[in-house]
């Protein structure tokens, strides 16, 4: 089950989420590192001491024509804005609410996307819930793609091509996804599992 089209559309709003979440310290990082106050950042960059006040809170979303004003009066280039302080500790914490989900066809399945939006394009993680009976049934994916499915709850079976498998809670399935696959719950209770893709041309690339 690796995420495209919509839902890889989905993940990546959830990336940029979070981008926002870390752009107000920064913007508000490299106005203390230039001895700057709201106001005199405001006079410079010509934006609205309000709107960088509620930047550096992350409480609105900078246009782009903002971001360039804030990185010419801060000496520094977009892209520095926009990164990360390497040097910086990194704890990001993601709440129930804000965890987006996918739901199966069947609508008896559940993948919360846990990934980091980051690694979308070689690797991805997810909190798995299935019914009783439910199905999640995927296409192939990219050549060399893997999947790896720890059980916490419950029994789940896996087809991938012409090999089933079942495991039940605290085992752990691996199988190749680069072809049709299906995680199944054919127990008589709910499931829950930590599924993980790795797709392994995009890591070699």
């Amino acid at each position: 089950m690796g995420v495209e089209g919509k839902d890889k559309q989905k993940v990546l709003e959830a990336g940029a989420h979070a981008l926002a979440g870390q752009l107000g310290k920064t913007v508000q990082r490299l106005r203390k590192a230039s001895n700057l106050s709201l106001s005199e950042l405001s006079d410079q960059a010509g934006v609205a001491k309000s709107i960088i006040s509620q930047i550096e809170r992350n409480e609105t979303n900078p246009t782009l024509v903002t971001l360039w004003r804030l990185a010419q009066a801060l000496d520094v280039s977009i892209e520095q804005v926009l990164r990360e302080d390497e040097d910086s500790a990194f704890l990001e914490k993601m709440s129930r609410n804000d965890t987006p989900f996918l739901v199966s066809d069947d609508g008896k399945c559940r993948l919360g996307i846990t990934g980091w939006s980051k690694t979308i394009d070689w690797l991805q993680w997810y909190d798995f819930f299935a019914e009783p009976g439910g199905v999640l049934a995927s296409d192939a994916h990219q050549r060399g793609a893997m999947e790896s499915l720890t059980v916490l709850e419950g029994e789940l079976q896996v087809e991938s091509g012409d090999e089933t498998e079942t495991a039940h809670a605290g085992d752990t399935l691996r199988y190749r996804a680069d072809r049709p696959h299906l995680i199944r719950n054919a127990g008589t209770i709910p499931a829950r599992a930590l599924m993980i893709c790795i797709l392994r041309a995009a890591a070699m690339e």
